[in-house]
C-alpha cells in the first residue's frame, strides 16, 4: 500500500510542476520556476523512494525498473540544470516523461527480482545510466533549440523564448552536456571491454554495436563543432541521431530480449 501512493504522489507532483511550467509558455508569459522545481523536487524524492522500496533498494536492470530508475535520473538532472542555467522548459519535456514511466513500472508491469552482480557491473551500468541520462538531457534541450530557432526565425518572441536563455548560452549548455554525456559513454565502453566476459552469451553484441554508433556520431559531433563551429540544425539533427542510437541500445535490445523473446538472464 505504502508503495502505489507515494508512486501516485509523484506522479501528481510531476504533472503538476509540467503544468505550472507550460501554461505561462502557452500564454507567451514567463513561467517563474521556483515553485514548479520544488514541486519537481519533492516527485522525485518520492520517485527515488519508490524505486527503493519497489526495487528492494539494489539496482534493477529489468527494461520497466531500469526505464524508470533513468527517468528518475534524468529529472534530477534537469532540476540540477535549471539550478546553474534557468531552463525551466525542459521541465514540460522531462517531468511528464518522468510520470509516465513511474507509472508503468508501479501500476502495469510485473513485480522482478533485481539480479546479483558484482561491483565492476555495477560499476558499468552506473555509468552507463549517468551518460544516458546525461545525453537524455543534451537531447531534450536540442528540441527545445529546434524549437527556438524556429521561434526566432519567424519573429514570434512569446513563451518558449521567454523561458530559454539567449541562444548562443542554449547552444553553449548543448555542447557542455555533450561533452560530458560523450566522456562517460567512452568510460562505459572502456569498463564493457574490462568487466564484461561474454559480449555474444550475455546478449550484449547488438548494444554493443548500437553504443559504439552512438559513440561515433556524438564525437564526430564534438569534433565539428570544435573544428568547424558546427551549430543550429546540424547539431539538433546530430545529437537527435546519437539519442536514437542509445536509446535502441539501452531499451531497444532489452525490450526484444525480455518482452519479446522472454529472455531475463
Amino acid at each position: 500500500m505504502y508503495v502505489p501512493v507515494l508512486a501516485l504522489s509523484a506522479i501528481a507532483l510531476y504533472l503538476l510542476a509540467a503544468a505550472l511550467i507550460a501554461r505561462p509558455l502557452l500564454a507567451d508569459a514567463t513561467p517563474r520556476p521556483r515553485l514548479p522545481m520544488a514541486l519537481a523536487t519533492c516527485a522525485l524524492l518520492a520517485h527515488a523512494g519508490v524505486l527503493l522500496a519497489s526495487h528492494r533498494g539494489a539496482l534493477d536492470l529489468h527494461f520497466f525498473a531500469a526505464v524508470s530508475l533513468v527517468a528518475c535520473v534524468v529529472a534530477a538532472l534537469t532540476i540540477l540544470v535549471n539550478l546553474s542555467r534557468p531552463i525551466v522548459a525542459l521541465g514540460v519535456i522531462v517531468f511528464p516523461v518522468a510520470a509516465l514511466l513511474l507509472g508503468i513500472d508501479v501500476f502495469a508491469a510485473p513485480p522482478t527480482v533485481p539480479q546479483p552482480m558484482d561491483w565492476q557491473i555495477k560499476l558499468h551500468v552506473t555509468v552507463a545510466l549517468l551518460a544516458y541520462s546525461v545525453l537524455s538531457i543534451a537531447a531534450a534541450l536540442a528540441v527545445l533549440l529546434a524549437v527556438q530557432e524556429r521561434a526566432l526565425r519567424h519573429r514570434r518572441f512569446g513563451g518558449v523564448l521567454r523561458a530559454l536563455p539567449p541562444l548562443t548560452l542554449t547552444e553553449t549548455l548543448l555542447f557542455r552536456l555533450i561533452g560530458v554525456g560523450f566522456l562517460l559513454l567512452t568510460l562505459t565502453l572502456l569498463t564493457g571491454v574490462l568487466f564484461v566476459k561474454d559480449l555474444f552469451g550475455q546478449h550484449l553484441a547488438h548494444k554493443t554495436v548500437l553504443s559504439i554508433a552512438a559513440w561515433l556520431v556524438f564525437g564526430v559531433l564534438a569534433w565539428g563543432r570544435v573544428r568547424h563551429g558546427w551549430r543550429g540544425a546540424r547539431a539538433i539533427n546530430l545529437t537527435l541521431a546519437g539519442m536514437a542510437f542509445l536509446l535502441l541500445a539501452f531499451f531497444g535490445t532489452k525490450f526484444v530480449l525480455e518482452l519479446v523473446l522472454r529472455r531475463t538472464g
